[in-house]
């Protein structure tokens, strides 16, 4: 006689959430919560979603993060839902021109709080959270910069600094290194991952011995900025010695329009919580990241195309119109 076979709806549900939900990833737990309404049930538990968020950003241990995003409406569960996906724009959306983020209703922000990661081989070397005032002149007129390490700090990694020039191990370090840089909103209880993940560039500077290694995210501008869309660009500095061990020295974060300048608090306040709240999220693929960091460089070379062809036009404008001017006059002592 043939035995009946076993579907999930046997397994004792202790069984299930305990041994076979706990060894799932994020994207796959939440795909298992869907298949059906007892999975359903068993796969929004807290801790599931808080150990699968600690495992993935090791900054989230913090015990003031811990009590922040268990007090998100869906627990750890919304937080993976907003930060595992990369933020996307879609950059030929508004070409030349910029949209103007209606005013928000919602009480404003006093802090803006950053969780960092940074793995090499997906093994931690670096880890912090860093809150971020949101109400004084200072920040509001002062170009927004998030400096998690102080000018004399460094941190060591297991990365061999060489200049031996081939430069094959900057190719290494952009096949590596990842990051994770989550923003969250502690007012509106929402967060986004600003990173790309793996680099967009990777430079060694030959006069200084430093390494510049790029992660960015494109979103969404504002008119009050007249940029279309902006970068949040995170670098991370290194250096070393020779043969020695690689050392970061500095990791930032900045917002900077398509003319290459820096916002300041205010107007990267607006865009950053504009993107957090209505920003679209899409799982990254690849080299996803770095292609439309190269697409967002193309369209600032095309907008200063465009703004010297305005540019000329207006010249040539102002000539035609002195030359006019002069030949009246001239005619008018000349004739007269």
């Amino acid at each position: 006689m043939d035995s009946p076979s076993t579907t999930i709806t046997s397994v004792h549900p202790d069984i299930v959430q305990t041994h076979i939900l706990t060894r799932l990833d994020g994207p796959t737990l939440a795909a298992a919560g869907a298949a059906s309404s007892q999975l359903r049930v068993l796969a929004t538990g807290d801790k599931l979603w808080r150990d699968i968020c600690t495992s993935t950003w090791p900054s989230l241990n913090d015990p003031t993060l811990q009590a922040l995003v268990s007090a998100f409406p869906g627990g750890h569960r919304s937080f993976f839902s907003d930060s595992y996906p990369l933020l996307t724009h879609p950059l030929d959306q508004y070409p030349g021109q910029s949209r103007k983020i209606p005013p928000t209703t919602s009480s404003p922000t006093s802090e803006l709080i950053s969780a960092v990661d940074i793995h090499y081989k997906n093994s931690l070397i670096f880890s912090k959270v860093e809150a971020t005032e949101t109400v004084t002149g200072w920040f509001q007129c002062s170009p927004f910069r998030v400096d998690l390490l102080d000018p004399k700090d460094t941190v060591p990694t297991p990365v061999q600094y060489s200049v031996d020039g081939d430069y094959k191990w900057l190719s290494h370090l952009e096949d590596t290194l990842t990051l994770s840089w989550i923003l969250i909103d502690p007012t509106r209880k929402r967060a986004a991952n600003l990173s790309s993940l793996r680099p967009v560039s990777v430079k060694w500077h030959w006069l200084t011995g430093e390494v510049q290694i790029r992660y960015a995210t494109v979103v969404g501008g504002d008119r009050t900025v007249g940029s279309e869309v902006v970068q949040c660009g995170i670098v991370v500095t290194c250096a070393g010695q020779e043969g020695g061990e690689m050392q970061v020295r500095e990791v930032n974060l900045q917002v900077e329009d398509m003319e290459g300048r820096h916002l300041n608090g205010k107007e990267s306040l607006v865009i950053l919580q504009e993107a957090l709240e209505n920003g679209r999220r899409k799982k990254a693929k690849g080299e996803e990241g770095k292609a439309r960091y190269e697409r967002y460089l193309e369209m600032m070379g095309e907008r200063r195309e465009r703004q010297l062809r305005r540019e000329k036009t207006l010249d040539m404008v102002c000539i035609a119109l002195g030359v006019t001017i002069f030949l009246s006059f001239w005619s008018y002592f000349v004739f007269r």
